[in-house]
C-alpha cells in the first residue's frame, strides 16, 4: 500500500484486474525506498515481459532458458509501439534490452523466493565469474574470496559509450530558451551542480544556504551551497544516494535563484510549500513540480533548441567540465554523490578536446624540429 500522498504504480492483466505478483514486486521496491520514477520504469518493463509471455505462450512461472533468450532477442527486433501513426518506427538498443531483462530477472528471482516461480529459475539467470582483472579500488579479500562474482547470463555485449553531454554553445542556447525564471533556475541548478533530476525536484528551500555564512541556519559550511538529502516528498522525488552531501554553488546560480524567488512571489498560490520547484503557471499552482512536469519542460526546450535535451545530460556535462578543468577524481565523485568510484570512472576519459590539443601540440612540436 502506498502512503497518503505517495504515488504507486500497478500492473493490470488483460481483464483489467490487478496482476497480484507484479504489484507485490512493485510494492517491494517501495518498501526499500526506491523512487516513484524507478517504480514507474520497472512497472513498464515487467508489464512488457508479461505481455510477451501471454502473446508467445511462455509460462512466466516456469520458463525455459531458450524462451528467455528468445525474449531478449525479441526486444531488439520488435519495433517499439509508436505513439502515433506519424511517429517513425524504431528498435530498442542492446543496452535498453539488457536493462529490461535485468528488471525481468529481478522480478523472477523475487517470485522464486515467494514460490510463484520455479525454484530452478534463479540459477538460470546468473553464473559464477572469476575476475581476472580487478576494477580500480576493488577489494578481492585476503584470500581472493571476492574475486568470484555472479554474472548475468541473459545479456547482450553492449559497449560503453561516452556520456551524452551538451557543448558549451548548446548550454547557452538551452538557458536562453528557458521560458521563465523557474525553468532557468532548474537548468542552471542541474548544470552547475551535476545533480540528478530527482535530487533537484526534491530540494526544499531550507536546503539552500546561499549566504556567505550559514551559522544562523545551524550550518558551519562556508560559502553559498546547498544540501542534498534523501527524504520522502509529495511529488515522489527521491535522492538516489542515501548519504547526505553538500554542493558549493556559483554566484550565477544564486542570481538565478533571486530571479526565481521574485517570480514565485508573484505567482505562487501556496507559499507554505517548502519545495524549491513548484507549479507556477497552471493548476494546481503551488504544488511541487513532478517528474512529468520536468519531462514536459525538457521536451519543450528540445523542440525550441532543435537538439536533444534530457536532465541527465546536464549531469554528464557538469562532470565532464570538472574533469577537464583538472578537478581531482575523488572530488568529482563527492560532488556527484557516487558511492562507488566505478560510477565516476566513465567521465574520466580522454575528451575530444584534449585529444585534439594533444595531436595539434605534437604536430607543432614536430614541425618546429629540424629535418
Amino acid at each position: 500500500m502506498a502512503s497518503p500522498g505517495e504515488t504507486a504504480w500497478v500492473v493490470i492483466d488483460s481483464d483489467w484486474n490487478l496482476h497480484v505478483e507484479a504489484c507485490a514486486y512493485l510494492s517491494s521496491l517501495r518498501a526499500v525506498d526506491r523512487s516513484s520514477n524507478t517504480e514507474r520504469v520497472y512497472a513498464g518493463r515487467v508489464a512488457l515481459f508479461l505481455n510477451y509471455c501471454e502473446q508467445s505462450g511462455m509460462d512466466w512461472h516456469n520458463p525455459e532458458f531458450a524462451e528467455l533468450h528468445a525474449f531478449l532477442r525479441w526486444l531488439i527486433t520488435e519495433p517499439v509501439r509508436r505513439a502515433s501513426a506519424k511517429s517513425p518506427a524504431r528498435l530498442r538498443s542492446k543496452s535498453t534490452a539488457n536493462a529490461i531483462v535485468t528488471t525481468t530477472s529481478e522480478f523472477l528471482k523475487f517470485g522464486a523466493k515467494l514460490g510463484w516461480v520455479a525454484a530452478r529459475i534463479p540459477a538460470l539467470l546468473s553464473q559464477p565469474k572469476y575476475l581476472r582483472y580487478l576494477p580500480p579500488g576493488f577489494d578481492a579479500g585476503e584470500r581472493d574470496q571476492f574475486r568470484t562474482t555472479q554474472e548475468r547470463t541473459l545479456k547482450f555485449r553492449a559497449y560503453t559509450t561516452e556520456p551524452a553531454l551538451l557543448m558549451e554553445e548548446e548550454t547557452a542556447v538551452v538557458v536562453g530558451a528557458a521560458a521563465n525564471a523557474r525553468d532557468r533556475f532548474l537548468v542552471t541548478t542541474l548544470l552547475e551542480t551535476g545533480m540528478r533530476i530527482g535530487e533537484a525536484l526534491g530540494l526544499r528551500r531550507s536546503d539552500l544556504h546561499f549566504l556567505a555564512r550559514s551559522e544562523a541556519l545551524g550550518c558551519g559550511i562556508a560559502g553559498p551551497h546547498l544540501h542534498v538529502t534523501r527524504r520522502s516528498n509529495e511529488n515522489g522525488a527521491l535522492a538516489k544516494s542515501r548519504t547526505p552531501r553538500s554542493i558549493p554553488v556559483t554566484q550565477r546560480m544564486v542570481d538565478a535563484y533571486s530571479d526565481y524567488q521574485f517570480e514565485r512571489d508573484r505567482f505562487d498560490h501556496r507559499a507554505d510549500n517548502d519545495a524549491v520547484f513548484v507549479n507556477l503557471f497552471r493548476e494546481p499552482r503551488g504544488r511541487s513540480m513532478s517528474y512529468a512536469n520536468a519531462k514536459e519542460m525538457m521536451d519543450r526546450l528540445a523542440r525550441d533548441c532543435g537538439f536533444t535535451v534530457r536532465p541527465h545530460m546536464f549531469r554528464h556535462t557538469a562532470a565532464t567540465r570538472w574533469i577537464e578543468a583538472g578537478v581531482d577524481a575523488d572530488v568529482v565523485q563527492a560532488l556527484l554523490g557516487h558511492v562507488s568510484f566505478a560510477s565516476t570512472e566513465r567521465y574520466i576519459h580522454a575528451s575530444k578536446k584534449r585529444m585534439r590539443e594533444a595531436v595539434e601540440h605534437t604536430a607543432k612540436t614536430r614541425k618546429d624540429m629540424p629535418r
